[in-house]
């Protein structure tokens, strides 16, 4: 049995991210799994809890194409590949491309820091969705010990991180979305963080 890979964009912001997600989550699979992935998933995941009703529409409709491209793929036996571009910030109808012989070289893992909680969740989220060819994370809270109004600080010991990261999803963003991409991402942990020093680029740019 082979594997599918998917690769994907769009102009939306949001819908990035969401597409970054399918991909993540289902490439290197075969098109059986792929195809018994229940859509319930994001209500299980409290992914439909931050949509709006026509994204969640949109998130589920992606979800529909990238089962329907597995299974073109695994009937011909062949590779599948379509336009997985969108334009608008709002369009949430995006199809990604299917592709068996992706290859391109991303950071997949990282070493865990015991007594990090705040600090494996950013990593491990990061490299999850955005698939970056390069990151590097660095606490500087050491250097900012005691600062009020961090729950991060009362809770681990951290505060300040320092961010840079190289990945195919921030091209064609700008430097502001490119954060609000990355702040949307650690949604559960910014409360937490008071200050994230951030450097993102894309891959072209490095």
């Amino acid at each position: 049995d082979f594997v599918v890979n998917y690769v994907g964009d769009s102009d939306g912001l949001m819908t990035k991210g969401l597409l970054a997600l399918l991909i993540r989550g289902m490439s290197g699979c075969t098109p059986e799994q792929i195809n018994a992935v229940d859509p319930k998933f994001i209500q299980a995941a409290k992914i439909s809890q931050t949509l709006t009703p026509g994204r969640n529409n949109g998130f589920l409709n992606m979800l529909a194409v990238m089962k329907k491209k597995a299974l073109e793929a695994s009937e011909k036996g062949e590779d599948v590949v379509t336009s997985g571009e969108t334009n608008g910030e709002d369009d949430d109808d995006d199809a990604p491309t299917a592709d068996e012989n992706d290859s391109n070289i991303v950071v997949t893992s990282f070493d865990p820091i015991d007594g990090k909680p705040m600090y494996n969740a950013m990593l491990a989220t990061l490299i999850t969705v955005l698939k970056p060819t390069s990151i590097t994370l660095v606490d500087n809270s050491s250097q900012h010990a005691g600062h009020a109004g961090s729950k991060g600080w009362e809770e681990s010991g951290e505060s300040h991180f320092a961010l840079e990261i190289v990945a195919e999803a921030f091209e064609g963003l700008s430097l502001v979305k490119r954060h609000q991409l990355i702040y949307m991402l650690l949604g559960e942990v910014m409360p937490k963080i008071h200050a994230l020093e951030i450097k993102a680029k894309s891959t072209t740019e490095v």
